[in-house]
């Protein structure tokens, strides 16, 4: 698998338990840093869930000293949620991943884990996406910006144990795994065993009808991007687009426009109850769907996926000649140069006064056409179809106390260069987050535009 990857130069983080798995995945890709030039590293999480928590990482410290690998160790708190301790733990793994991880991480999933990932999925009532389980490589997590990779997830785990024997390696056995009453565990004594006396090849059957189910849910991804239209160039979902489809496809179109966005799929009853509530609201609803740390409201009959509820920036924040103007956490940046993108500015008119970007307070005007009258920028704002929730947090560019600019809309005609005058370049760069911390899109503009994903081979 490493060998269809362009891994040279790359940081390449392991997620290191202490565990048989964990460790026989850093003694191989140890040894194959020269082969494919990539630099390693260990990523430890303390739980503090088990009482030889501390033991543990004091193992994987000694053992990263002994094969000269940088270790990285994160202590967490897991706050048990609606999703059970299991759930809670991944959880606050995988902040820790994000939070050290480099430019790749490896985790040391195997066939035993992925066949009961898929039992587990099928047992919760998931669909095609939920019974496609782990991938080897995932460009697209939830909780990770980077790629995933997991090296060993055709490797059966009596193989794995064989490795570590074989390579008289040291590891650590967690007391949990025997506890029934986590259902994996259930599972891995329980059930397997059986399947394995009946039908001995289970694991590998199961990982193949993983991949049917994900080749089924790639192509229903790209049918509902298709169904909803909102691919590479807007964040927006047409709800007319979507009462012309039937329930099933307008449902596959809102988890795909989900998706797209970095969402999870909520259930099936929720997606059914927000699809509802998107199509046969009235018009003048202020409708606000919460989901995954972020928000769905419909606006003319389109819907858009947007961060928590808005706050005004500080203002007014004065330009003092910088390219990049910074607006505060999530705002943003104005950019303001004569060598960036954007609604082009007379840099002489400029000058006449202090420059600063303010937030709308009501009642401005602007006059971006030169040929036509001043106009009130709530008139021009709505006009523009300009959700109302974005209205309020927009940054205006000022020249003393007249109106410059305004994202989307232009710059006003005093401002506007002749000919031969020297111009500035100014647009509204925005770094776009979900109230979860999901980094959105970096843009320019009024409105958040949609992040398209790129699909992984498996």
């Amino acid at each position: 698998m490493l060998a269809a990857l362009d891994l040279d130069g790359a940081r390449l983080s392991v997620g290191l338990s202490g565990g048989v798995d964990s460790v026989v995945l850093v003694k191989i890709l140890a040894g194959l840093r020269a082969q494919f030039g990539y630099a390693l590293s260990a990523i430890h999480v303390n739980h503090g869930l088990s009482p030889h928590a501390d033991e543990w990482q004091a193992f994987c410290v000694a053992l990263c000293k002994r094969w000269k690998i940088p270790l990285a160790v994160e202590r967490v708190r897991v706050r048990k949620s609606g999703g059970g301790i299991e759930a809670a733990a991944r959880n606050a793994r995988f902040q820790a991943f994000a939070a050290h991880a480099g430019g790749v991480l490896a985790l040391a999933h195997h066939l035993d884990d992925q066949a009961e990932t898929m039992l587990l999925q099928l047992l919760r009532g998931a669909g095609v996406r939920g019974l496609a389980g782990m991938h080897e490589v995932a460009r697209r997590s939830p909780a990770l910006d980077i790629p995933v990779l997991r090296p060993l997830l055709a490797v059966p785990r009596s193989a794995i144990l064989q490795f570590a024997t074989r390579h008289r390696l040291q590891w650590i056995e967690d007391e949990s795994n025997e506890v029934l009453t986590y259902r994996r565990n259930f599972l891995r004594s329980r059930v397997m065993p059986a399947f394995g006396e009946l039908f001995p090849a289970y694991r590998e059957t199961m990982a193949r009808s993983a991949a049917h189910c994900a080749e089924a849910a790639d192509l229903l991804e790209e049918i509902g991007v298709r169904d909803g239209g909102f691919a590479r160039d807007t964040a927006q979902l047409n709800c007319v687009r979507l009462r012309k489809l039937s329930p099933a496809r307008a449902a596959n179109a809102l988890r795909a426009f989900l998706a797209a966005n970095s969402l999870l799929a909520p259930d099936s009853a929720s997606l059914k109850e927000m699809l509802r509530q998107l199509l046969t609201s009235k018009a003048d609803a202020n409708l606000t769907l919460p989901h995954d740390g972020a928000v769905l409201r419909r606006y003319r009959d389109s819907v858009f996926i947007v961060a928590a509820p808005p706050q005004k920036m500080r203002s007014p924040i004065l330009w003092k000649g910088e390219p990049l103007l910074q607006l505060g956490a999530g705002e943003g940046a104005i950019v303001l140069s004569g060598r960036a993108r954007g609604a082009r500015v007379s840099a002489l008119a400029l000058a006449a006064a202090p420059v600063s970007v303010r937030s709308r307070t009501g009642g401005e005007k602007i006059q971006p056409d030169a040929n036509r009258p001043r106009r009130s920028l709530k008139n021009l704002l709505q006009e523009s179809a300009v959700p109302p929730w974005e209205r309020s947090r927009m940054p205006l560019l000022y020249c003393g106390e007249q109106l410059v600019w305004v994202p989307g809309i232009g710059v006003d005609a005093a401002f506007q260069p002749a000919a031969r005058d020297i111009s500035l370049f100014v647009s509204w760069q925005r770094l776009h987050y979900t109230e979860n911390g999901k980094k959105r899109a970096l843009h320019d503009g009024s409105r958040p535009r949609s992040r398209t994903t790129k699909r992984t081979p498996r």
